[in-house]
């Protein structure tokens, strides 16, 4: 008796929002990083009640910048790009939300501590409660990526599940340090998940710049010839870049020295910079969802001087973290966000919202008003602060005004995605 082989059911999800990781996760990173920022600004000013003594707030500001923004990023990016890369269908409709609902109550608890409550006063099960749902968060996105790697035999994509799991245990070292009043160790868990998130960015944004600005420029002219832009990558870099910021990481978190904290720093900028040399064309600064990049690469490659020149300048250690990860979290988060969200809703890459300038103007302005003016005058240090708060806030307000609405809505093309 002859088989029929049944066409498979397409896949649905009760909302457009559950389609794709990408729409939930960049929405709720937007919205989060607009609460964050408010509330950060409270804690900055002293008008909230952290216990200091048990949590820093400087802690509090980088953990969830760390571990709640930007690794919903990571989520909403991974989650889509790793069925893009296998073919392999990624969690969509109610598993999604339940990878999403995990990250949320780990954000929750952590709003709580920055909302006044302490351990002191009795909300140690909140800290609980969080790492739970932190650790079943990354592990549930770490098996997805996993098992869908498995399947296709892209064994090259493992790397990026072990930065997942270091993620996991620098998480784990901050929630350790809080529990042990050990703010040494809480230290090394933000920094460890810092620099890691940083790593991610240098090797998928190896990947993607150059790609979205072949893709953004290879356009038919007026005679319908199309132009075709080839940018390649050099192996040689991508093995100078790692060794390079593999070296810095190891030496500005755990053996503080100024001569190789310099050498490693000054290595990771010059790698970088003849990288962007060769990504180079004139036609990006007529695409902003290109120069977006294109500018948080050149941010992040001036971040990293000034790590080189910090231990002989004198400025603080500070600001040339915040550099690095305004630049590149903040600003390469949003354009990535921004171009994502397009491509992968059925819309033209290559007619974004107009607000997109706006919010990109915004971010350029975060990077100038925390870290270059306080280099040039620090006596006006707390107003250049809230300056950087307030355009980082209007940035992601903008975000949400254009975006989430086609985040949340189905394809114009009726497909699903």
């Amino acid at each position: 008796m002859q088989s029929i082989n049944l066409p498979s059911k397409p896949p649905s999800s009760p909302h457009p929002i559950l389609n794709l990781s990408f729409r939930i996760f960049f929405s709720a990173a937007a919205i989060f990083a607009i609460v964050m920022m408010v509330l950060w600004s409270f804690v900055f000013t002293g008008h909230t009640d952290i216990d200091a003594q048990v949590l820093n707030p400087l802690y509090w500001h980088g953990h969830e910048m760390i571990y709640g923004y930007a690794l919903a990023v990571v989520a909403g990016f991974l989650l889509t790009a790793v069925k893009t890369w296998t073919g392999v269908m990624m969690p969509h409709g109610y598993k999604l939300l339940a990878i999403f609902v995990c990250w949320l109550l780990a954000r929750l608890s952590w709003l709580a501590f920055g909302l006044g409550m302490t351990i002191a006063s009795g909300s140690i099960s909140l800290l609980y409660v969080a790492a739970v749902f932190d650790l079943l968060f990354v592990g549930s996105m770490a098996f997805v990526i996993f098992r869908a790697v498995l399947q296709v035999k892209q064994y090259k994509q493992m790397g990026i599940l072990a930065k997942l799991a270091l993620l996991t245990l620098g998480n784990g070292l901050c929630y350790w340090g809080i529990v042990n009043a050990d703010m040494s160790t809480t230290k090394v868990g933000i920094y460890l998940g810092f620099y890691l998130i940083i790593g991610l960015v240098l090797t998928i944004g190896r990947r993607v710049v150059p790609f979205f600005i072949e893709r953004g420029l290879s356009l038919p002219n007026a005679a319908g010839v199309k132009k075709t832009v080839s940018l390649r990558n050099s192996k040689t870099q991508d093995i100078a870049s790692l060794l390079f910021f593999l070296a810095f990481f190891i030496v500005d978190v755990f053996y503080p020295n100024p001569y190789l904290l310099s050498i490693t720093a000054f290595g990771v900028a010059v790698v970088n910079i003849v990288r962007l040399v060769g990504w180079y064309h004139r036609g990006i600064w007529q695409k902003p969802l290109l120069w977006s990049l294109y500018i948080a690469f050149i941010g992040m490659c001036l971040s990293f001087l000034l790590y080189a020149l910090q231990p002989w300048l004198g400025y603080a250690h500070s600001i040339a973290m915040h550099g690095l990860a305004i630049a590149g979290v903040g600003m390469m988060t949003v354009a990535m966000m921004t171009r994502v969200s397009l491509g992968h809703t059925g819309r033209s890459i290559h007619q974004p919202p107009k607000t997109v300038n706006i919010m990109y103007i915004l971010m350029v302005l975060v990077f100038m008003s925390r870290v270059l003016l306080p280099l040039a005058d620090m006596s006006h240090y707390l107003l250049w602060i809230m300056i950087a708060q307030g355009a980082w806030i209007a940035c992601f307000v903008l975000f949400c005004i254009s975006y989430l609405p086609m985040l949340a809505r189905p394809r114009p093309d009726g497909l699903f995605g």
